[in-house]
């Protein structure tokens, strides 16, 4: 069990990662209470998706991976870390279905036009979200497979995949949506994210429903290379120095925090490491044919 002091190192570092002011510091430790208690049940559900974003969740350091799931969240269902298989995993799904009040986070896209492309426990994914998020409390879609599509939705895709709020709306539901893009989306946003909700209710969002703690400036105006952008020192090859836009950055067209946040517990983010961001959070990523990750290396003569 953790001890006070432990509770409070742990709210300030939450209170930093959603730039919030030090004085809330004591309601995240109320919130922290109330997630070791049991009262904030997670019902996580799987679609077209890598599972690249619960992988990503693992990735925690604060809390760390056993303390988020055994002490601070009560996960009442997660395919992947599920103990449980077969009948039995099924089972518990339902039975948590049957609760209600709880919060539904979706990871990975929805197969609109073929349903039977996503099957688990014999029933169709598409009617599993349906039947949680009609009692959710609040919905997660995590990742940008859930919150755009993403690499499943991409132009030319068999299965019809589409974003999870599209799905929603286009079979009337309507509940309290909350999307964390990114390929994957970083542990922090989802545990910040948790926090909030269970203290504070639904976070500031954007226009498209990203809390704007973690979304509200382009990658391009926190980027460490930004001064090389602004005397047009570019790079004309991947390990030269300078800015990479013509290498094919997109942070000028993505929202997210990586460079000043970090990745694998603080040690580096894509522009940090030498390569260009490729847009992963971004709601084109990866959109239609045209859409390139890596442009063809321009003129820089």
């Amino acid at each position: 069990m953790l001890t006070r002091r432990e509770f409070f190192t742990l709210s300030a570092k939450l209170t930093a990662l959603m730039g919030l002011s030090q004085s809330v510091v004591p309601k995240f430790v109320e919130a922290l209470d109330a997630l070791v208690q049991g009262d904030f049940p997670v019902l996580w559900l799987q679609g077209q998706s890598c599972s690249g974003c619960s992988v990503s969740l693992l990735n925690t350091e604060h809390p760390d991976p056993s303390e988020l799931l055994t002490k601070y969240i009560s996960l009442l269902f997660h395919s992947t870390l599920s103990f449980a298989t077969g009948h039995l995993s099924m089972d518990v799904l339902n039975k948590s279905i049957e609760k209600k009040s709880y919060y539904l986070v979706v990871e990975g896209s929805i197969p609109a036009k073929m349903p039977e492309a996503c099957v688990m426990g014999e029933e169709l994914v598409t009617e599993q979200v349906l039947r949680a998020s009609k009692d959710a409390t609040a919905i997660i879609a995590v990742g940008t497979c859930a919150s755009f599509g993403g690499i499943p939705a991409a132009e030319g895709n068999p299965t019809g995949a589409v974003s999870l709020p599209v799905f929603l709306k286009d079979n009337g539901i309507s509940k309290p949506l909350i999307l964390l893009p990114g390929c994957p989306s970083h542990p922090e946003w989802m545990v910040g994210t948790l926090a909030h909700v269970i203290k504070f209710g639904i976070p500031p969002l954007d226009a498209i429903g990203r809390p704007k703690s973690f979304f509200s400036r382009l990658i391009h105006d926190q980027c460490p290379r930004f001064a090389d952008y602004e005397r047009e020192k570019f790079a004309k090859h991947f390990s030269d120095n300078g800015c990479l836009f013509k290498l094919g950055c997109l942070g000028p067209n993505t929202h997210a925090d990586c460079t000043v946040r970090h990745w694998h517990s603080g040690v580096n983010s894509c522009i940090n490491a030498g390569a260009p961001c490729i847009g992963c959070a971004s709601e084109h990523f990866p959109g239609n044919k045209s859409f390139s990750m890596y442009r063809k290396r321009e003129n820089n003569e």
